[in-house]
């Protein structure tokens, strides 16, 4: 059990499955249909603010006529915060993707990285007249998700063992993952995730064949900014405090960094380029004092991230443009060439 190692090695693996689906997400917006989409951290937000929300104290604390209802605070169970926490991000979605669906390319990236902003913004400065997100100073304490009466917010005792908090959120956050990754697997095969892929390939040759764009892109919005909300939901259960800090244009940049060092459209390449990109660089830090001493100071932790991540999006350009691990067909055809 990775417990008996230490517990950050645990988180550290809780992290990198958040990572993975998050990934998995915007792999069905960018990398199955072909939309690029740099405020996917949006919907990553809203799933985290809904949950907790709804699993806190903090709307009956500011809303006063809600506070009479419930005296001792909202806390509604998991059966309805997560279902809630993917609907309001799918909405999410749609509301970004129709105004959106004649754009393309760098104008499309523009708008959606503009809608990411104004979340996180949102998320800071609605405090005026009410107080709905915390501002600043973020959202707390959230409660733990329980499951079947298993708090997953206490230790589990099973014996002369126990089983931290965050192992239990860890083996909740691998069935999540596992299930993503069935999820996107089973749509990438269906008749959506085809027609998602003709579009991605030829939009014009696409419309020609009677598909119905509109409709297609906004549900690749709405499924894969519920993949998001979904995440963020876990997201706020395990941290059981949620600021806007967290939800930064970085998130979203480290999400299409996911998707394109992994390969635009392939689940498993996917799985491993955030398992990389969200894992290696905490085990960098184990590096940094001689790289410290190698820099004269200069080169600490803080910049090791932004580094690893710019030299993997680089050195996949240049080297696998089709991703780390890119489909069966793909690596022949770029073995034995053309034809």
């Amino acid at each position: 059990m990775l417990q008996a190692v230490g517990l950050h090695w645990v988180r550290m693996l809780d992290t990198c499955l958040l990572y993975v689906m998050l990934g998995l997400g915007m792999n069905i917006v960018v990398g199955y249909a072909g939309l690029l989409d740099l405020g996917y951290v949006a919907f990553y937000a809203v799933g985290a603010y809904a949950g907790g929300l709804l699993g806190s104290t903090h709307l009956t604390d500011h809303l006063g006529a809600l506070g009479a209802m419930f005296p001792g605070g909202l806390h509604a169970p998991w059966w309805l915060t997560l279902p809630l926490s993917a609907a309001l991000a799918g909405l999410g979605g749609m509301l970004l993707g129709a105004p959106t669906l004649k754009l393309r390319g760098d104008y499309l990236a523009m708008v959606t990285l503009g809608f990411g902003e104004i979340v996180r913004l949102l998320m800071v400065n609605l405090t005026d007249p009410v107080n709905l997100t915390g501002g600043a100073r973020g959202l707390g304490p959230i409660d733990a998700i329980r499951l079947a009466g298993l708090d997953l917010g206490r230790p589990l005792s099973i014996g002369p063992w126990e089983i931290a908090s965050v192992t239990l959120h860890g083996y909740l956050l691998l069935a999540l993952a596992g299930l993503t990754v069935l999820v996107s697997h089973r749509l990438q095969r269906s008749r959506i995730g085809r027609a998602w892929m003709a579009i991605r390939e030829d939009e014009l040759a696409a419309a020609a064949m009677g598909l119905r764009l509109r409709d297609l892109k906004l549900a690749a919005f709405a499924i894969g900014a519920s993949f998001g909300g979904v995440t963020g939901w876990v997201f706020g259960s395990l941290q059981v405090f949620i600021s806007p800090e967290a939800f930064s244009l970085q998130e979203s940049i480290l999400i299409v960094a996911i998707v394109v060092l992994g390969g635009p459209g392939q689940v498993r390449g996917v799985v491993l380029a955030a398992v990389l990109l969200s894992g290696l660089p905490e085990l960098l830090r184990y590096l940094v004092v001689p790289l410290q001493a190698l820099s004269d100071g200069r080169l600490d932790a803080g910049v090791m991230r932004p580094l690893f991540i710019s030299l993997a999006m680089v050195g996949t350009m240049l080297w696998r443009p089709q991703g780390l691990w890119p489909a069966i067909r793909e690596s022949a055809t770029a073995r034995n060439g053309p034809g």
